[in-house]
């Protein structure tokens, strides 16, 4: 049987496809990987901040699915739009890697600093450690982000452990930041295998459950979240509680919530933030 597993082009999304076929493979099954350009990949005029936005990874592995050009997309959880779309399900969650967030070019953080990401939850959580900091906006690939640090004389840039992990670039890790330093966005981390509706035995074998427990509690909350404040967002389950938080993009405020329940601890962050904004 050949399963044609569909993925974004990038070095790094390949990479993480082949991981994720890796739990696939077994006698009888042949896997075949299809690279696919997506809008975020195509657009290099989109603005930085947008390049956060849900979905736009995504759109034409879903569509390439339910044309039936793959049988599964494999994509970063933070990339995933907040529902799914219409004949499309969820089949699984692999395990987890490394959810942190890392510094790459300095190893702690300083009044001055000029560091380069794209992340408004980064850039919140950064200048609320330290708001003598410069951000500036940074996109592209792990690769290019890394170079154009050097390129733009950028003291330091924030990426996912876990990309930087899987490319043979930890090295260029100098700090990873816990949870309590700086939130991950939800599902960092994690990947996840798209089918189509029906089909989700296809790719059962390769599902984590604990990792679709933390996974799950935290898309949910964090999509509770925003629906209900326009603001940052950010959420990671520690296998026993759950921590979200919300925060002004300029770092002026952040309002954390622990609990078990994403419901309530999503309906204490709304009340929090909005009593916060001004």
């Amino acid at each position: 049987m050949l399963v044609r597993v569909g993925s974004r082009g990038s070095r790094l999304a390949l990479a993480r496809a082949e991981r994720a076929a890796g739990a696939l493979r077994r006698p009888g099954v042949q896997i075949a990987l299809v690279p696919i350009s997506t809008a975020g990949d195509l657009d290099r005029t989109l603005p930085a901040e947008r390049t956060g936005d849900r979905g736009v990874f995504v759109r034409e592995l879903e569509e390439a699915l339910l044309a039936g050009r793959i049988d599964l997309a494999v994509h970063s959880v933070k990339d995933l739009t907040a529902t799914d779309a219409a004949g499309l399900a969820v089949g699984a969650y692999p395990p987890r890697h490394d959810h942190r967030d890392a510094l790459c070019g300095v190893s702690e953080l300083r009044r001055g600093l000029r560091i380069g990401t794209a992340s408004r939850l980064r850039r919140a959580q950064l200048l609320a450690l330290e708001p003598e900091l410069s951000i500036e906006p940074l996109r592209g690939t792990v690769d290019a982000r890394l170079r154009k640090r050097g390129e733009r004389g950028l003291d330091a840039v924030v990426l996912a452990s876990c990309d930087l992990d899987l490319l043979g670039l930890a090295h260029e890790i100098g700090r990873r930041f816990e949870p309590e330093e700086l939130l991950p966005a939800a599902g960092q981390g994690a990947l996840v295998l798209q089918v189509r509706a029906g089909e989700e035995g296809l790719v059962a074998g390769a599902d984590d459950r604990e990792t679709r427990r933390r996974v799950e509690a935290e898309l949910r909350c964090a999509a509770l979240v925003a629906a209900g404040v326009p603001a940052p967002v950010g959420a990671y389950h520690d296998g026993d509680v759950l921590t979200a938080l919300v925060a002004d993009p300029d770092g002026r405020w952040i309002r954390r919530a622990r609990g078990s329940d994403p419901e309530t601890v999503a309906g204490e962050l709304v009340a929090s933030a909005r009593e916060s904004a001004p």
